[in-house]
């Protein structure tokens, strides 16, 4: 891993190469008449590719007393058509010897086949029938949605840091619809109909509101043949046009308690911050990702060497911001106490850091430092054909286009440490802080308690 780590070093140390590494000109898009927007990126190195489609919904775009429809949805996806019948599509891809999954976000919720690359016609072919013609039987809901329940609990109920985290975004967010989980709240789960699925399906499960992205080693000119065949005939939907989403302004900071057993006290911070697709000036994300990283970016980093390593007041602290969100988001940090710390000493020293963040410039040589990690690291994901397909599809359903990864490393060169120290001042405000802690309970004997302390929560 070493040797990789340096290759990638010296790749981008090369002002030429540094430009081109994320992305090349080898993608190719085309509208079908329906208006399915098809992606294809050539990458020639193995005989596989990998077939996504991404519909532009997700727990965001889910109003109060049906949260969690478009991960239901997702899972009941898998139960059949009337030309292919509950169980018949996995069958026939690992028949194929290929592999397939489906995931749900916040913005988006995403289907995708890995095969060989002369099987693609066989996942169009199955993405394409149960795009418009699922079935949705009510016996199989009743059997999926106890599923769905119980997933929600493994992640959340019995998992303290998952229901911390939930809280968190409930207080966080007073408007966005960010404040509920992806996985919906069980009252909402308890009480959602098959007949609920059924119009969420019918509304948002339409070419016209779908991107199709194939990468791997594959003719752009075949796969826009293909997808014409198969995708072409499906009907458009009328899909409805959004209202412009913002959060109102934090007055003051908000803080909340969890009570729970546990065997470690854990705290998150959360400050409000832009995406790159709410951004008023372009820079912005950009220098929120690097001040993530100067905090949290491997042993080096800020957390790792003061509170770890150095004055030992946390076993563990993190720092995350994501800049590729439909709506704007936060940037967050999170941590667990050492032995013989309380929380107030963790929160005391998380402040620290970003009080000297405030305040004083990053030296230069360390901001080059964590721009080449930050980089480097994109590279490596951006080698797997599979991570390549979920960049273009991601940036494209949250209103974004796949070219901002051509510009990314550009962007990155150019941030400077007065840049960050100004996203720093401008967001990173007592005013605009929301602080969960979580203060465990006695655990009853003989119970255990899954995640206590550690790890954030996912989505």
């Amino acid at each position: 891993m070493r040797l990789l780590v340096s290759a990638a070093l010296l790749l981008l140390s090369s002002p030429v190469l540094a430009n081109t590494v994320l992305m090349d000109n080898q993608v190719h898009e085309t509208v079908l008449d329906n208006g399915m927007k098809v992606i294809v990126k050539e990458d020639h190195r193995a005989p596989i590719m990998v077939s996504q489609v991404w519909y532009k919904v997700g727990a965001s775009y889910e109003p109060d007393g049906i949260t969690g429809i478009s991960h239901a949805l997702e899972h009941m996806m898998f139960k059949g058509t009337p030309s292919h019948p509950p169980g018949e599509f996995s069958r026939i891809i690992a028949a194929n010897g290929g592999t397939e999954n489906a995931f749900t976000g916040r913005d988006y919720t995403a289907y995708f086949q890995t095969m060989s690359s002369d099987r693609l016609g066989i996942a169009f072919e199955l993405e394409a029938d149960r795009m418009r013609h699922l079935s949705l039987p009510a016996e199989e809901f009743a059997k999926e949605i106890e599923v769905v329940k119980e997933e929600r609990r493994l992640r959340t109920e019995d998992k303290p840091t998952g229901q911390l985290y939930e809280q968190f975004a409930a207080v966080a967010y007073r408007s966005l619809p960010y404040a509920n989980p992806v996985i919906g709240w069980m009252n909402d789960l308890d009480h959602l109909q098959v007949e609920d699925l059924a119009d969420w399906y019918r509304l948002w499960y339409a070419p016209n509101n779908a991107t199709l992205v194939v990468v791997g080693d594959v003719d752009p000119k075949a796969v826009f043949d293909l997808a014409k065949k198969y995708f072409g005939p499906l009907k458009q939907e009328r899909i409805p046009t959004l209202k412009p989403l913002r959060e109102p302004p934090q007055k003051g900071e908000t803080r909340s308690v969890v009570k729970i057993p546990a065997n470690e006290p854990y705290l998150v911070m959360g400050y409000k911050t832009p995406a790159m697709t709410t951004a008023q000036r372009a820079w912005e994300p950009y220098a929120l990702e690097m001040l993530a990283a100067i905090l949290d970016g491997g042993n080096s980093a800020r957390f790792s060497k003061n509170l770890v390593r150095g004055s030992e007041v946390a076993v563990s602290a993190g720092a995350e911001y994501n800049a590729y969100t439909r709506l704007p988001g936060m940037l967050t940090l999170d941590g667990t106490p050492a032995r013989g710390h309380s929380i107030t000493d963790l929160e005391k020293a998380l402040r620290e850091e970003i009080t000297r963040l405030r305040s004083e410039p990053v030296p230069e040589e360390e901001l080059e430092r964590v721009r080449t990690q930050v980089i480097a690291a994109k590279v490596f994901e951006l080698d797997s054909v599979f991570y390549q397909a979920m960049q273009i599809g991601m940036l494209e359903t949250i209103g974004l286009d796949w070219s901002v990864m051509d510009r990314y490393v550009e962007a990155l060169k150019q941030v400077t440490p007065e840049q960050v120290r100004e996203v720093a001042q401008r967001y990173l405000t007592d005013e605009n802080l929301t602080v969960t802690r979580l203060d465990p309970l006695p655990i009853e004997s003989g119970k255990s308690v899954r995640g206590s302390a550690g790890g954030r929560h996912g989505g």
